[in-house]
Order: structure tokens, then C-alpha cells, then sequence
């Protein structure tokens, strides 16, 4: 029996309409390409080393490359979250990938934003993070350098959190103008006070357990090889790969 992965017929209807459309000349068999941009991304493999059932290597990263560049991966995983999701309780949290040493320079071109890989107590990172819904799929992703504050990542996810009626986060998003940012919009924060604070901060210790589901999230994330070490120099690449991982495993 074949190791190798294949979509069903049934991923694939779900992902058609998340497709670019094609101009000119047809597409060669989505199905075939994209089972082996999965098969690359979940074992870690150099482009050329993939299997020869999925054609030409060269097919699958010409088409890797293209739709990573046009947010076409990462689309696909915010729409199918948005339509499946159960959003009265979500959950933020952030974590550390570990980057490469063939990817971890910090040289940067003029006018771009670099290769959002930072040094941190355990050597050179990349930091994602994400909003997960009540059952511990993700939602949305934001990735920064190592070695950026929560938050950074909480500022940025904050406009695209959905209608929730709580939100739970560790003692890291504790802080007064989140909290506050948080009920304008409505949702009830469930987050542990920081052990600085002068006056304990009550919060539903019940609630706060359920918040284990998003670092089983990241856990299961980061069974793909190509997500728990981050080899790609290009962050759009590199996100395109976590937003494959979490469509794959979570919305299909």
C-alpha cells in the first residue's frame, strides 16, 4: 500500500472554489500538484525529492512559489475556517519555530520587512501567532520575529477576531488596554493576572482550562516537519506552509 498522500475528492470540491482561475492554458491536474505540495511541506523534502507520482518537481514548486506569492494557501484556510468555525469561545496564544541555521541570517534589503526571524534565549526564532476557535482550530495566524511581545501578535490579531463571548489567553496578554479593546468589541476576557500586579485579578479558573485545546493546536502544527524548523528564507513561503499544515489537519 502507497505512503503517499492524495485529496480526496471531497478536499478537493471544498478547496475549487479557492482556486485562482486559470488563463490561457489549463492547469496540469490540481489534485496530483497539490497532494504533493502537502506530501514536500509535511516531510520536509527538497522540492526535488518528491515523489515521482506527483510529476516534475518542478511543476509543484512553480506552483508552490505562485500561489504562496498571490496569499492563495493562506486564503484557502480563511475561508474554510470562517464558514466551520464555533466562535463563542476563542483562544490566543503564541509560540516559538525554530529557525534553520540556513535560513537565520539577518541581513535585510532596503525596504522590505526581512525574513521576521529574531534572536532569543533559545538561539533564532521566528514567533507565530494565533487565534483558535472553541474546539482548537485555528482561525488566524500573525508571524513576527522571535523576539517581538505578545503583544505585537495580540494588537494585530485583534480586528480580525470573529463574534465571541470570550476569549482566553495566558498571563502574557494581560494587560489593561487589551482587556479593555477586548470588551468594546464585546468579548468577555478569561486571562490570569500577571504575578506583578499589586491586586490579584479574578478571572473563571473553570473556563481557563479549555485553553490547553490551542497548545494541542500548535503541537499537532508542528508534526509537520517543514513548520517545526523553519527552513524557508521567505517569510511569505514559510506562512504559506503553516497556513497548508493548519487547513490540512484542521478544515478538511
Amino acid at each position: 500500500m502507497s505512503d503517499l498522500y492524495w485529496l480526496t475528492d471531497e478536499q478537493m470540491e471544498r478547496l475549487r472554489p479557492y482556486f485562482p482561475k486559470s488563463h490561457g492554458k489549463p492547469r496540469v491536474d490540481d489534485r496530483r500538484v497539490l497532494s504533493g505540495i502537502v506530501f514536500v511541506n509535511r516531510n520536509r523534502l527538497r522540492w526535488r525529492d518528491a515523489p515521482k507520482d506527483y510529476g516534475p518537481h518542478k511543476t509543484l514548486y512553480n506552483r508552490w512559489k505562485r500561489w504562496s506569492e498571490r496569499g492563495v494557501f493562506v486564503r484557502i484556510m480563511e475561508g474554510l475556517a470562517a464558514a466551520g468555525a464555533e466562535c463563542k469561545t476563542v483562544m490566543i496564544d503564541a509560540i516559538y519555530l525554530k529557525a534553520h541555521r540556513t535560513t537565520s541570517s539577518l541581513r535585510n534589503k532596503k525596504g522590505n520587512l526581512g525574513r521576521l526571524i529574531g534572536r532569543t534565549k533559545g538561539g533564532m526564532n521566528t514567533k507565530l501567532h494565533a487565534v483558535a476557535d472553541a474546539n482548537g482550530r485555528p482561525l488566524s495566524f500573525f508571524m513576527t520575529a522571535g523576539q517581538v511581545s505578545d503583544y505585537t501578535g495580540a494588537a494585530a490579531l485583534l480586528d480580525d477576531l470573529p463574534k465571541a463571548k470570550w476569549l482566553l489567553g495566558d498571563r502574557g496578554y494581560d494587560a489593561d488596554w487589551f482587556k479593555d479593546a477586548l470588551q468594546a468589541k464585546g468579548i468577555q476576557p478569561c486571562i490570569p493576572g500577571r504575578k506583578s500586579r499589586n491586586l490579584p485579578v479574578k478571572y473563571d479558573k473553570r473556563r481557563y482550562r479549555r485553553r490547553c485545546r490551542i497548545e494541542i493546536m500548535f503541537g499537532r502544527l508542528k508534526d509537520w516537519r517543514r513548520v517545526a524548523t523553519r527552513y524557508d528564507r521567505c517569510p511569505t513561503a514559510f506562512f504559506s506552509a503553516i497556513a497548508l499544515a493548519a487547513t490540512v489537519t484542521f478544515w478538511l
